[in-house]
């Protein structure tokens, strides 16, 4: 069943913080690790991504840096900084928030799909 992508659109932010938290990365490796780890739900486009991450650089969510790959190629890699591991915080406490009060107002529905 495909989802509706209106229904993505809140969470992506956490969904990159939360990437970014474990490891740093650069774009093309976010897209493929949250399609993957999303099992195909999450599909995001360069033209999606880049805006987000430039978004989370200016409110100080992230730093990026460049870091050449092993064909010579340089990469622009993301970290996460304190502010955005607060801002993580603050959006999964969110989340939970408004999650369960879906959940109450729908009736228990069952998550597994």
């Amino acid at each position: 069943m495909a989802i509706d992508k209106s229904l993505l659109t809140g969470g992506t932010t956490m969904l990159l913080l939360k990437l970014l938290e474990q490891e740093d990365m650069y774009g093309y490796q976010m897209i493929e690790e949250l399609k993957k780890k999303s099992k195909n739900v999450f599909e995001l486009k360069a033209g999606t991504l880049y805006p987000l991450l430039h978004t989370m650089e200016k409110k100080g969510f992230v730093n990026s840096y460049d870091e050449e790959a092993n064909n010579s190629r340089i990469r622009k890699y993301y970290s996460i900084t304190k502010a955005g591991k607060q801002a993580l915080q603050d959006k999964k406490d969110e989340w939970q928030i408004y999650a369960a009060t879906i959940n109450d107002i729908i009736g228990g529905v069952s998550f597994a799909y």
